[in-house]
């Protein structure tokens, strides 16, 4: 049986996952108790079911803290477990709870908005850690789509090397394991024919190919990610993610994530990622 188990902040998007997946031919359940996980994959199992989706976080209650030991001995009992954690900024959760006027699970007519989302991803914590992850602050729906889709589609024994650029004036990826700055490099915003171009078109790409020192920066990215990858594979790690930030995360990091993505690729699962360019799709 493969199990996608999705969990992460309220607010975050785990609706969205949960509906690709159903689309994609998984039996999905929604707010299932933790406890209740081996009980379902049981039973399942006898029905012949064998793509499932369980959505679990703290509406379980404090069964929820013990979700890393149910996913350990659902493994040792051959059940295919994959871990998607949705994650968005504090600020990003309250505003849409604010929009929606919904009440958070974890209110209870003393804690803020603020302190039961603060409280939220503290109990969290340990589970972030454990599954692949998806930071949906500044994604769109349509974006969220796309990139549950292509998580769905990897293949599991192998580790996952992602790219991502974004923009520092938006703040750091919360899913983001190791993160490289390129704003001391040219930027090719203040050229107005480049402006409003990416890092993905032929000139923008020709500009900072021709730049010494962005070769430089790439050959230090590129070498440090090579040295220290075996070492991720050998510590059986699932996903790694090299975010890549300049000011606006249209042209430089673009650029770089684009770069790295065709390098690695040949030699590694690969996946690419451009957090502000997704926000316009």
């Amino acid at each position: 049986m493969q199990l996608f188990l999705i969990s992460g902040l309220s607010g975050s998007g785990k609706s969205v996952a949960l509906n690709v997946l159903e689309d994609s031919g998984y039996y999905c359940v929604d707010n299932l108790p933790a406890e209740l996980l081996h009980v379902l994959t049981n039973n399942l199992k006898l029905a012949g079911i064998r793509k499932v989706a369980v959505s679990v976080d703290v509406r379980s209650g404090n069964s929820v803290l013990l979700l890393p030991q149910y996913i350990e001995k659902l493994r040792q009992q051959q059940v295919d477990v994959h871990v998607l954690f949705l994650d968005a900024k504090n600020e990003t959760l309250v505003k849409r709870f604010s929009e929606t006027r919904r009440l958070h699970p974890l209110s209870d007519g003393v804690k803020t908005l603020p302190e039961s989302v603060a409280l939220e991803r503290e109990l969290l914590a340990e589970i972030a850690n454990i599954g692949h992850h998806i930071d949906t602050s500044d994604l769109n729906a349509n974006a969220l789509r796309a990139w549950i889709k292509q998580f769905i589609t990897l293949d599991r024994a192998r580790l996952t090397l992602l790219f991502e650029s974004f923009a520092f004036k938006n703040g750091l990826p919360l899913d983001a394991d190791f993160v490289f700055d390129v704003r001391c490099l040219p930027n090719p915003h203040y050229d107005p024919v480049l402006r409003p171009l990416t890092g993905r078109d032929q000139p923008v790409i020709d500009f900072l190919e021709n730049t010494a020192a962005v070769q430089k920066m790439y050959a230090d990215i590129c070498g440090f990610v090579e040295n220290w990858l075996p070492s991720f594979v050998a510590d059986n790690r699932s996903y790694l993610t090299v975010a890549i930030g300049c000011t606006g995360g249209q042209h430089r990091s673009v650029y770089f994530a684009e770069k790295l993505t065709r390098h690695f690729r040949s030699q590694q699962q690969v996946l690419l990622r451009h957090r502000e360019l997704a926000q316009q799709a």
